[in-house]
């Protein structure tokens, strides 16, 4: 007798972040193993072309317009969603940017915006889709966070403090929510090629790189894949009731090295202790 119902055949996943990088491929992913799925951003348009291709590809999409700073935004969106696509089953917080800059000289206005996105936009989500989950007793609550919420790195502005809240967040939801049968879990990315921070001129990144490498951040230039992260969300919410994927941290593969050549065969067994 299983502990625990399995997962129904139909499980809705609301994806904020959906119009680029992590979140996009984060919603072909889901919709490739066959979740419908509602996209969500601020660029509606970007998510609408790309819910086309889903759907063209057999899948199941919606598309809305999602501003996770905007407490009726994320109400309509959801809403929205629902109504589509039915209760949800799956929330993947992943709406975000980058600005880099050293944390001091930063408008804080500025700084105060990242955080409200990544922070305060997860809280958003999960204020409006828990009650939901907890009637039903079942759902994944999965937030994008990073490896510099445990690895800060010089230069990053807001990214290092919005991160670790987020990440700190998601903690304590998973603390609270023990026993309801939702599970809140953590996807930590290393470093991804994505669009965010792409707006950064060289002479920023130029001094950011040399700050990173001083300090230890950048062992290897391989850099993973939106993919790779949308890969290990499929994982976390694929993953039997009754299990918890509670973090799960991606890192690039480093580069192969040249092996070392093999010693010689017509070494003297003199050489190796022999008789």
């Amino acid at each position: 007798m299983p502990r625990f119902t399995p997962h129904p055949a139909r499980r809705p996943a609301l994806i904020a972040g959906a119009s680029s990088g992590i979140g996009a491929a984060t919603a072909v992913a889901l919709a490739e193993l066959g979740h419908p799925v509602a996209l969500g951003a601020r660029r509606a348009e970007i998510c609408e072309t790309l819910a086309e291709k889903i759907r063209a590809e057999g899948g199941e999409a919606f598309a809305h317009r999602l501003d996770v700073t905007d407490t009726a935004s994320v109400d309509e969106f959801v809403t929205a969603a629902e109504k589509a696509l039915g209760p949800a089953e799956i929330v993947v917080s992943g709406a975000g940017d980058l600005e880099f800059g050293r944390a001091w000289e930063m408008d804080p206005d500025v700084f105060g915006a990242q955080v409200r996105v990544h922070l305060v936009g997860a809280q958003r989500l999960a204020h409006r889709v828990l009650p939901g989950m907890l009637d039903r007793q079942r759902g994944d609550f999965v937030v994008i966070g990073s490896d510099c919420a445990d690895h800060v790195r010089p230069g990053a502005g807001a990214y290092n403090a919005a991160k670790s809240g987020v990440e700190a967040f998601a903690t304590q939801l998973r603390m609270e929510l023990e026993g309801t049968g939702i599970r809140s879990s953590i996807v930590r990315p290393g470093q991804t090629l994505t669009g965010m921070g792409m707006q950064a001129t060289p002479e920023v990144v130029g001094p950011l790189l040399q700050d990173w490498v001083k300090w230890g951040f950048a062992r290897h230039p391989y850099m993973l894949r939106a993919s790779d992260i949308a890969a290990a969300v499929a994982a976390v919410v694929s993953t039997p009731r009754g299990a918890h994927l509670v973090l799960v941290e991606v890192q690039p593969e480093a580069p192969l090295r040249q092996r070392d050549p093999a010693p010689s065969s017509d070494t003297d067994p003199k050489d190796h202790g022999g008789s």
